[in-house]
């Protein structure tokens, strides 16, 4: 029961200090917001400069050795995709940090076993990337609901004598984030002389949208052949709103089996990993030298079943538009 009470508090602990970072974090940005239209861009080029001479020894070093690499490619275009402004080597530094103190965390009351400092050290370098990857998930379905009104509003500018590059750029400054900073990014790198092509497959890299590839590649083939963009792009709109109905009704009726499945997968993890915690010696009754052989077969045997069941109840769910 005190195990219980110690990790419930230093639970709240870390809820508290999370919940004011975020609402500090909040407040700053809409601060940054409202001021960032009377910021000088001599400013912001310093600032830039001292964030750069800030960086450490040790980082500028990871960073060479991450360059180049698959893994740090794969990290970077995992950051870009969640648009999180973090290096691949912060990135690493934030999982090995976590890792250590989650794992020292989990050594200390785990009566400083290795075991259990193995654990914490699992689930702190796990963090970082579970949250890396709902940012990234959460953008690409934001990006992908503002699709339809991208098109409206570049159909609408093409129809009024604007050029695929001006109605580009009215998307960027009509239209919220993240799809305008996106198509802000493109019209920059049009204007320093990327062709179009390139600097909508830079975005799609960053994107990994089937919507957004079905756009790009009618835009390519009308500036190769010709044909009327607006009614391309009009069509290429209706189909996607289509989709997008579908998808979210398909959503509601599959959510119960998808988060069943994930509920039902972790929850034997979870009862372990309490069990560890609170009653290490009930859990080892498998592993004791007469049960060994037993309750090794028992556990493989649990753990073939949860993952087929989970891959089947994701099957199931799994319903392609």
């Amino acid at each position: 029961m005190n195990i219980i009470l110690i990790i419930g508090g230093a639970l709240s602990v870390i809820l508290l200090v999370v919940g004011i970072v975020i609402t500090v974090r909040d407040e700053q940005s809409v601060l940054d917001d409202r001021f960032s239209h009377y910021v000088e861009e001599e400013f912001e080029d310093a600032v830039a400069l001292a964030e750069e001479q800030k960086i450490s020894a040790f980082s500028v070093w990871l960073d060479n050795k991450l360059e180049g690499s698959k893994f740090g490619d794969r990290i970077a275009t995992s950051l870009a995709q969640a648009d999180l402004k973090l290096r691949p080597a912060e990135y690493v530094a934030a999982m090995v940090i976590a890792a250590f103190l989650l794992g020292f965390f989990a050594w200390a009351i785990g009566g400083q076993n290795i075991i259990s400092a193995l654990i914490g050290a699992i689930l702190g370098g796990m963090a970082p990337r579970i949250y890396m990857k709902r940012q990234q998930n959460k953008r690409i379905t934001t990006f992908g609901n503002q699709l339809p009104d991208m098109l409206n509003l570049t159909v609408n500018g093409l129809r009024a004598g604007y050029s695929t590059l001006q109605a580009l750029e009215s998307v960027s400054k009509e239209l919220p984030p993240p799809l305008s900073e996106e198509f802000n990014r493109v019209v920059k790198e049009m204007q320093l002389g990327i062709a179009m092509d390139d600097a909508l497959n830079n975005m799609h890299r960053r994107i990994p949208s089937d919507d957004l590839d079905l756009i790009i590649t009618a835009i390519n083939v009308q500036r190769e052949v010709g044909g009327n963009l607006a009614e391309i792009l009009d069509m290429i709109s209706y189909t996607i709103r289509e989709r997008i109905k579908i998808k979210g009704e398909i959503k509601v009726l599959v959510s119960q089996v998808i988060y069943s499945g994930r509920f039902l997968a972790l929850l034997p993890l979870i009862l372990m990993g309490l069990l560890w915690f609170a009653n290490r010696e009930y859990l080892m009754t498998f592993f004791k030298p007469g049960n060994l052989l037993c309750g090794g077969v028992m556990l493989g045997i649990a753990a073939v079943m949860v993952a087929s069941g989970y891959m089947a109840m994701n099957k199931l769910a799994d319903i392609e538009v």
